[in-house]
């Protein structure tokens, strides 16, 4: 099985996520209720067994522990898919959410990057910082190793915009990590 177990601890987070790419269990619990619904919502869509166990310093504000969730979340994808061999590599999606449409588009490359398109008008879902959404992208892609691109060309409602951004991301890793027919890597150089 695809899994990884990753624990990262700081002065300003702890945070813990274990991780199954071919499904199973979904734990979420960052003290950040939005958060949740977002993360939550990933798992389903992507059909990946998720626990999240997140504590960070909310009297702060959201921001590092979004962050570094982010990060531990893309470190355990890094791990679970190894060398990156046997993988379609490449993943798609479109979701719309009421007035909302967010388009992900995704390469397992080994080559970071986020392209991150999309405005939202409300500063806050709940406690959740709206702006702490580009940060979580950007640093899941860098640890995932990911050539990410977000782009919302439309929508008014915030929940709405994110929640769109985090099903289709889930749908297009799941088309990326599905395995490939020959188990080979995906690459005119034979590796990510």
């Amino acid at each position: 099985m695809r899994i990884a177990t990753v624990e990262r601890n700081t002065k300003e987070t702890q945070i813990r996520v274990e991780l199954c790419l071919d499904g199973g269990a979904v734990d979420i619990s960052t003290g950040i209720g939005f958060f949740d619904h977002m993360l939550t919502a990933f798992a389903r869509h992507g059909n990946f067994g998720l626990k999240v166990y997140a504590s960070g310093d909310l009297e702060v504000d959201t921001h590092h522990t979004v962050e570094d969730t982010g990060i531990v979340l893309g470190m355990a994808f890094a791990e679970a898919l190894g060398d990156k061999s046997g993988i379609v590599r490449y993943g798609s999606f479109t979701v719309p959410m009421d007035e909302s449409l967010a388009a992900v588009d995704l390469d397992i490359s080994n080559r970071p990057f986020l392209v991150f398109n999309a405005y939202f008008d409300q500063e806050r879902c709940g406690d959740y910082e709206t702006a702490t959404t580009e940060e979580f992208w950007r640093a899941f892609a860098e640890n995932a190793g990911i050539t990410l691109h977000i782009n919302v060309p439309y929508g008014i409602n915030a929940h709405h915009q994110i929640e769109a951004i985090f099903k289709a991301a889930a749908h297009a890793l799941k088309a990326a990590v599905k395995e490939n027919e020959d188990g080979s890597v995906l690459s005119t150089k034979g590796v990510l």
